[in-house]
């Protein structure tokens, strides 16, 4: 039996389900996390065949010694892993501390947690990427990139999750003005400022580098702007992949050596022409995430394919192939998030009525999500373009 312990397993809080997936496929399933055992969900406890509670994830003695009961107790360990971007380090250190060759050790990471380094296997993959350079080269060095890439520009940590710390810099004084009252500025990178949807390649590794499952989904506004401007939140799942996606995100996974894991790609598709990146619907390459997408990414996924992204993961830890066939039954699968302080010409009310036969979820957003997420969700699948659109409209039409 292979021994799976899973980092953080109650959230996001629909983790069970990996948890269950991975159990009924004959895994044994071993928890660590900084949660009290009694604030697990019952389907969570039901999936797990050991909890052992940490005061601190970020405790690395803590956890050294959770691993170490474990492997004491059941025997080597096959599989450490949280699906969670902020703990990759934390998984790839102990992977490398009791020898799991299933995932990312701790020489590795640096490529998946570190936007510069990306950049060196988009190149080695010959993947378009916009130009790029490290605040820690100095203020006049960023000055002399800009001479190039021109202005405006976008500065984001070179470590960090979603549109936390992100500021575009309109002009040379909005760049010393960056510098100046920055905490921590060294530790950012500026990259030439590209415009477009930004579409992602989500997708389960096998072992062997190949895909199980593939899906797209396309985000209009950037979680940048919706966070910044208290904007509505919509991103739909596409009914079918763009075949340029799939070959940029195949490529992708191959420059970063990707193996045994889930995959969330971030790519732009060029609304206008930029020199040196591409034409009008063409892709570049924005960052790799290897987790699953955020929020409700993998519910849409299972929505728009009529498939389970959660039993495809765990068969890969188990079999290393699916165990279900492609239905091959396809829709659109909306997100829409609106904002609790706003007054829309359908109210909750009449978008449930109206949309009853489609909405598949409306939860309500903890606060913690809802600056990107907007508080009130509705997603919903279509079998149609103009039937997507016109739902995104009802869900946005302010009042």
């Amino acid at each position: 039996m292979k021994n799976f312990i899973f980092i953080s397993p109650n959230f996001p809080e629909k983790y069970w389900q990996f948890c269950d997936e991975l159990q009924k496929n004959g895994v044994r399933v071993l928890g660590i996390g900084d949660a009290g055992k009694e604030e697990l969900s019952a389907e969570l406890q039901r999936s797990l065949t050991e909890y052992y509670h940490v005061d601190s994830i970020s405790n690395y003695d803590e956890m050294y010694r959770a691993v170490g009961y474990y492997a004491w107790k059941y025997g080597h360990i096959d599989w450490i892993e949280s699906n969670n971007e902020f703990w990759l380090e934390v998984d790839a250190r102990l992977r490398t501390d009791f020898n799991v060759t299933t995932g990312v050790k701790l020489d590795g990471i640096e490529a998946f947690k570190e936007k510069s380094e990306m950049k060196k296997y988009y190149a080695k993959g010959g993947i378009r990427t916009a130009r790029q350079i490290k605040t820690s080269e100095g203020l006049e060095a960023v000055k002399r990139f800009s001479n190039d890439a021109g202005y405006p520009l976008f500065a984001k940590p070179d470590v960090g999750v979603g549109a936390g710390g992100a500021h575009k810099l309109e002009d040379e004084a909005a760049l010393e003005a960056f510098f100046r009252d920055t905490p921590q500025v060294e530790n950012y990178v500026i990259e030439e400022f590209v415009t477009g949807d930004i579409c992602t390649y989500d997708a389960v590794i096998n072992s062997k580098g190949e895909p199980l499952v593939e899906s797209m989904c396309v985000c209009p506004p950037s979680i940048a702007d919706i966070v910044n401007n208290n904007l509505d939140s919509t991103y739909f799942v596409e009914k079918k992949m763009s075949e340029n996606l799939r070959f940029w995100g195949r490529r992708t996974v191959e420059a970063f050596g990707v193996k045994s894991r889930f995959v969330h790609l971030e790519f732009f598709r060029l609304n206008k022409a930029h020199r040196g990146l591409g034409e009008v619907g063409d892709f570049v390459a924005l960052e790799v995430n290897m987790r699953p997408g955020g929020g409700y990414t993998p519910d849409m996924i299972n929505y728009a394919h009529n498939i389970s992204m959660f039993k495809i993961w765990a068969d890969m830890v188990a079999f290393d192939y699916r165990t279900t066939p492609d239905p091959h039954d396809d829709y659109y699968c909306v997100f829409a998030g609106r904002r609790d302080n706003v007054r829309y010409v359908l109210d909750h009310n009449a978008m449930l009525e109206k949309y009853k036969g489609a909405i598949m979820m409306s939860p309500h957003i903890a606060k913690a999500l809802s600056g990107a997420m907007g508080d009130q969700a509705y997603i919903a699948r279509f079998r149609t373009a103009e039937e997507r659109d016109a739902f995104l409209f009802d869900a946005c039409n302010r009042a």
